[in-house]
């Protein structure tokens, strides 16, 4: 909505980016400041929605205006202009941490396997039936779909919240709460028809 007259204006403004650049190029500090002023708050609200996060998005502003210190003199005028040139290096910054950051969190979940031992909460009186419920409930959990599956993990052997898996799984908190109604009724029933046997 309001990206596109920014952007028109950063093309207008061409000629003062053009001072910005060669400023930079001497390693100017006002020059940097400069740049700060023109495209700090921009470059901010990008990272802050990309990223969610109020502190990661100041960090990466930081470590922004650092890369674009660094690298002024690998800016190409032809290419474009240098507000879209910044805008996209930190757009592309605000992505990487994004998927990165996922990446930590997938390699710290620990996936179901038939073969995990499952604590029941209460102490059965015959030995045997505890094994026949851990059976149970390891055969209903293998029946689940991926999703109901997926839901159930990160909430109970990562302790995410409702909430916090949608955001994670980048889908409506509706569906996540109707994977986990449903994956949780199907563990339900099949544990009740084993109580009843």
């Amino acid at each position: 909505m309001r990206a596109g007259p920014l952007l028109l204006d950063m093309r207008k403004d061409s000629s003062a980016d053009g001072e910005l650049v060669e400023g930079l190029r001497r390693r100017d500090a006002d020059a940097l400041a400069a740049a700060y002023d023109r495209y700090g708050t921009l470059a901010y609200s990008i990272l802050l929605r990309i990223t969610r996060d109020q502190s990661v998005a100041e960090d990466l502003l930081q470590e922004l205006f650092l890369r674009v210190w660094n690298r002024a003199r690998d800016f190409d005028p032809e290419k474009g202009a240098f507000g879209v040139w910044l805008l996209s290096i930190a757009r592309n910054m605000a992505i990487d941490h994004v998927r990165s950051a996922s990446a930590r969190f997938q390699s710290r979940v620990r996936p179901f396997a038939p073969s995990d031992q499952i604590a029941l909460s209460y102490k059965p009186r015959d030995p045997e039936s505890v094994l026949d419920s851990a059976k149970a409930i390891k055969s209903a959990f293998s029946g689940l779909t991926a999703n109901q599956k997926k839901v159930l993990e990160l909430a109970y052997f990562e302790g995410l919240s409702q909430t916090e898996i949608a955001a994670h799984l980048q889908e409506p908190l509706g569906t996540v709460k109707s994977w986990m109604r449903s994956g949780m009724e199907r563990l339900r029933a099949v544990v009740k028809a084993g109580a009843s046997k």
